[in-house]
């Protein structure tokens, strides 16, 4: 009797009925989406609420326009066909910022921020060139290559941008290998200040190669274009704090203070990759 009453033809048309209605609102209120998302759309492109223009601060080597041409490429187009990538309060903010990052490598600090005239200002920062990285393998001649190719780094040792040749020794240069765009990134800045120390001691040092044997070998200037370039020896995971204490202490210790001064030119080599023991050789 139960099944009879639920499979009665009156209950049916109910049913049929009610999924009837409930498809007729479904579909009243998905044309309401659309009417309202298409209408956001034409709203979002008011020209109040978009971008005018672009401008560029606080760059110096590049070209401001080389700037303004890879935003406005990221600015083009539509988000869904409908709303304008220029959109004040939507526009591809993280998106700008990791292409000028990705493309632009010399740019070391990116904000954006829209201004009241709608003008989007891209305030950047620029790495600084302090030294140069040229390559991973180890050159056997020292006199200079112009078939080199040589990178900027900056404090950190990140490699930025492709560097003119350079005759003379004007940039300080690093070989070996990298990491993520980086030179020595675990330990680049102890490598520059043990430069530095080398410096203060009166040395020249002019190149430093990273050996695929965990050797650094660092170049001094040399005063005899007959010989090659006098090297210092120590090993990558050294200390590098008390390796140039080791130094400065055997710089300052006869024989060698007399034989450092007199005889420099002849200078091959300071090994100092035997704990505190110094060993040198003269030609």
């Amino acid at each position: 009797m139960r099944s009879n009453v639920l499979n009665s033809p009156r209950l049916h048309e109910l049913r049929k009925q009610r999924r009837k209605v409930f498809l007729n609102k479904f579909i009243l209120i998905l044309i309401a989406c659309l009417v309202i998302f298409v209408g956001l759309g034409f709203i979002s492109r008011l020209g109040r609420l978009n971008i005018a223009s672009t401008a560029v601060s606080g760059n110096k080597v590049v070209d401001a326009e080389i700037i303004k041409e890879k935003v406005n490429k990221d600015l083009a187009g539509y988000y869904f066909w409908l709303f304008p990538k220029t959109n004040i309060f939507f526009y591809p903010k993280n998106k700008i910022k990791e292409n000028l990052a990705l493309d632009l490598k010399r740019l070391e600090n990116i904000s954006l921020e829209v201004g009241d005239d709608r003008v989007l200002q891209i305030s950047v920062s620029e790495r600084e060139a302090l030294y140069m990285w040229c390559g991973e393998i180890i050159l056997t001649e020292t006199v200079p290559n112009e078939k080199e190719k040589c990178y900027f780094l900056d404090k950190n040792g990140f490699i930025f941008d492709e560097a003119p040749y350079f005759s003379g020794e004007v940039y300080f240069k690093f070989y070996g290998e990298t990491s993520d765009s980086y030179f020595a990134k675990e330990n680049f800045p102890q490598l520059v200040l043990f430069k530095e120390t080398l410096g203060q001691m009166k040395l020249k040092p002019t190149v430093l190669y990273k050996m695929q044997n965990g050797d650094i070998k660092i170049l001094l200037s040399s005063t005899n274009s007959s010989l090659a370039n006098p090297e210092i020896i120590l090993k990558s995971d050294s200390d590098l704090g008390i390796v140039a204490e080791n130094l400065s202490a055997a710089l300052d210790t006869e024989p060698l203070k007399t034989d450092f001064k007199k005889k420099y030119s002849s200078l091959i080599y300071i090994d100092l990759r035997f704990g505190n023991k110094v060993y040198y050789k003269f030609k």
